[in-house]
């Protein structure tokens, strides 16, 4: 069984995995800004990690001793027009979804390169493949994430080191409730929030991801992208049969 750091296990996505990795037997480290709140997880170490933050990077790698895999799931959304949002907004979400995953990659590398063997899974998204009106910073962070994790898998797939991406869709974590929304009284965008709804379609269950995430790491020679339910793989074939010469969107909008 594998030794695996987990990112952002505190709740949602995070939390799942943890929970299904440790009930099929492999060694799971947690991992999240306040350990406190990990304390009810059945894993084998709960370690404060702020991914952000360079020096709680070095200080979790060091602490969980031998790294196989690393999950790389810490992330948050916020839903605002590009026109007006915050760009210290914009600037948190890399350093969090992408700037934050590739400064884990880079601790656990050396040690998996000298190894000759490891594993990198970023949680992405379909939203790593297409964008959604009013959640453009999030997109922008997975789309980013997906190229260094892409770039990640050429670079060290020559030192055994496999690289894959999980993308779900809609999924019943409660992010989207928890997320930042930066509207102004009679924003003109409003009309354009409030018809969201019609984009989110149907949800998939934390613990499906977490089952997709476990499958990926125990398979012999994963795909670098995991779509992760039937949702999702029929918006991202559909991106895929679109025209490039236009902007794509998964539903057609009325505001």
């Amino acid at each position: 069984m594998s030794s695996v750091l987990i990112t952002g296990a505190s709740k949602g996505i995070g939390r799942a995995i943890a929970i299904e990795l440790s009930g099929r037997g492999h060694r799971v480290i947690a991992t999240a800004r306040r350990p406190e709140t990990l304390a009810d997880l059945p894993v084998d170490q709960r370690l404060r990690l702020d991914v952000t933050v360079q020096e709680s990077v070095d200080q979790a790698i060091q602490d969980a001793g031998d790294i196989d895999v690393v999950v790389s799931n810490a992330g948050e959304t916020v839903r605002a027009p590009l026109e007006s949002v915050p760009l210290s907004e914009v600037e948190r979400l890399f350093q969090l979804n992408t700037l934050g995953a590739l400064r884990v990659a880079q601790g656990v590398l050396p040690a998996m390169r000298e190894r000759g063997a490891g594993r990198l899974v970023f949680v992405s998204s379909i939203q790593g493949r297409l964008v959604l009106p009013m959640i453009g910073p999030y997109g922008a962070s997975k789309w980013a994430l997906e190229a260094l994790a892409e770039t990640l898998a050429i670079e060290t797939g020559h030192f055994g080191i496999k690289v894959s991406v999980v993308q779900p869709g809609v999924v019943s974590s409660g992010g989207a409730g928890r997320a930042k929304v930066f509207l102004k009284e009679n924003d003109p965008y409003t009309p354009l929030y409030e018809a969201l709804g019609v984009l989110r379609g149907e949800s998939i269950t934390p613990e499906e991801v977490a089952a997709a995430v476990a499958d990926t790491i125990e398979e012999p020679e994963p795909p670098l992208r995991v779509p992760v339910g039937a949702p999702a793989k029929r918006v991202l074939q559909a991106r895929k049969e679109a025209p490039e010469s236009e902007p794509f969107l998964m539903a057609e909008i009325n505001w």
